[in-house]
């Protein structure tokens, strides 16, 4: 490539681009392809070699309990299916078998929701509107989708057989409609395609119904082939999750950064599907997540600002010679000052007896001792033993426990946040469960926290967001007049408090927000931070 074309280094490190874009490629008569980097092919690599399996073949096909399981939206870390629109789509199309995972796949996308494709293929699907077709060859071409253009494949069949294209011409209307915000040539193809069409017999309304539908795809649709091999990607990672959700938490964890979710909803839903987690041990854990006797106990590489190089260097040591106490680890370990307090706070350290505050108390009065002319420092501090003149501290309370794992590895085995914060206030919170049970049309209102925020460029001002507790997850819909009314408590806040009319559409289930607030009874100082998947 360096011979034909001009290459940078980019901004980021390890990483080259080409000056050149996509089109000038084209100008050239230069073959371009893509290649995708998919972080849920490492996810399903480690998740079948922790069940022996040897490739996706070994996975059962059609599973029951996988589309069951589908069916319901349980589909946090399950690959492309797990945004908050897929889900929603989730509830209403109710996917099946494998088929219907090529659609759902390709019908949440900008091309068919702008080609407003979404709506007459559900009313079709649930029987509410009939499947017709103006001639026989779009029975053909369209049986498979109901009598909708879902795919690129779809058009240009329709367009040889019908309107009638040459196979190269199709290829150009197939070039205009994959172009993302496709230029002219989308319109003048256009002109040519109705015009086929109307000539084949087809009625000019159909027409020209048709045509927007296709134009949609410029605003990026999938080709069939496409959404099949991703739907074979949707398929192996629910079957792991719904009969395998130790290994698919842990599989997860290992490939991380991944995903639609932070580690810590990953680990609060596995939690929910039964995984018992258990927190980074020095004395047991290793550098990547494991799952011993069943339980998926959290490696090294989930604590905060501890190198690969540096956990690696700890476990060669533990191999060497095990830990023998507290002042053992801190002296072999080579983990930073800063690792090691967030580990004593977040009580790894009661491997060695140690409870979490003690733990810290140690770490400070060495740090002390190691800079003499820092005011109050002490003399040689033995950390095993610790300080006689040290305070009896009171235990970390359930708030300050979790923060305090959060604050060591992103997320905490003691429960989910939620959890801890009822604990700290004096009004009842109910779990969401409770509101997704509702029934459409009653005013509701939830509490939990905010875990996505997002705003569709094709959602004409609409924002939706994400609540969650230990019970799961409830989706929120502001329209944008309420948004810019709630923004800076939705933007502004981790915890929030909504009221607003919920809304049922089979198992696709929102809350339609009309007010918003911030849950109040934090210990604010604690508050760490709540990693959230935001604007994208």
């Amino acid at each position: 490539m360096i011979e034909l074309v001009p290459i940078e280094p980019a901004r980021r490190e390890k990483r080259d681009i080409i000056q050149w874009d996509k089109y000038d490629l084209d100008y050239l008569g230069m073959m371009k392809v893509d290649v995708l980097a998919l972080g849920m092919l490492s996810a399903l690599r480690r998740g079948l070699d922790l069940l022996g399996l040897e490739d996706l073949a070994d996975i059962p096909a059609e599973d029951p309990e996988t589309y069951a399981m589908i069916q319901k939206a349980d589909t946090q870390g399950v690959f492309q299916i797990e945004s908050r629109a897929q889900m929603n789509m989730l509830g209403r199309l109710r996917p099946a078998c494998f088929y219907d995972l090529v659609i759902e796949v390709a019908i949440v996308r900008p091309g068919p929701i702008v080609g407003q494709m979404v709506h007459p293929y559900l009313k079709r699907r649930k029987g509410e509107e009939a499947v017709t077709y103006e001639h026989p060859a779009l029975e053909r071409i369209l049986g498979r989708t109901l009598g909708v253009p879902l795919f690129q494949e779809q058009v240009m069949r329709i367009a040889t057989e019908l309107a009638g294209f040459s196979p190269g011409e199709a290829d150009q209307l197939r070039r205009a409609i994959s172009a993302w915000r496709s230029d002219g040539r989308m319109e003048s193809l256009g002109v040519r395609l109705q015009k086929g069409l109307r000539e084949a017999g087809l009625s000019e309304a159909f027409c020209g119904r048709l045509f927007a539908e296709i134009r949609g795809f410029a605003e990026y649709g999938f080709p069939e082939s496409h959404a099949a091999s991703f739907a074979l990607l949707v398929y192996a990672s629910a079957w792991l999750k719904a009969r395998h959700p130790t290994e698919f938490a842990c599989a997860l964890l290992n490939a991380q950064p991944m995903g639609f979710y932070a580690p810590h909803s990953l680990v609060d839903d596995a939690r929910r599907h039964g995984v018992t987690v258990r927190p980074p041990d020095p004395n047991v854990s290793g550098y990547d997540c494991t799952v011993t006797d069943g339980e998926l106990r959290l490696g090294l590489r989930m604590i905060e600002g501890v190198a690969e190089a540096r956990a690696r260097h700890l476990l060669e040591e533990r191999e060497r010679r095990p830990f023998a106490g507290f002042a053992d680890f801190v002296r072999r370990s080579g983990l930073p000052g800063g690792a090691l307090r967030r580990l004593a706070l977040a009580g790894s350290f009661e491997a060695f007896g140690l409870e979490a505050r003690e733990a810290l108390w140690r770490l400070l009065a060495q740090e002390a001792w190691a800079f003499p002319e820092a005011e109050g420092a002490q003399g040689c501090l033995d950390l095993d033993a610790g300080d006689a003149s040290a305070p009896e501290f009171p235990r970390q309370d359930g708030w300050e426990r979790l923060s305090a794992d959060y604050r060591a590895w992103g997320l905490s085995t003691q429960g989910h946040p939620m959890q801890a914060l009822r604990a700290l206030q004096k009004t009842r919170l109910p779990p969401l469960e409770c509101v997704r049970s509702s029934p459409h049309g009653r005013r509701v209102r939830a509490d939990g926290l905010v875990i996505v925020r997002q705003r569709p460029s094709t959602a004409q001002g609409v924002v939706f967001a994400t609540l969650e507790d230990e019970s799961g997850l409830l989706d929120l819909v502001f329209w944008k007049n309420v948004y810019e009314r709630c923004r800076g408590i939705l933007e502004g806040n981790a915890f929030v408090r909504v009221r607003g009319v919920f809304q049922r559409d089979r198992d696709s289930v929102s809350v339609l927000v009309e007010t918003a607030e911030a849950l109040r009874g934090l210990k604010e100082e604690s508050e760490p931070v709540w990693r959230s998947h935001d604007w994208h």
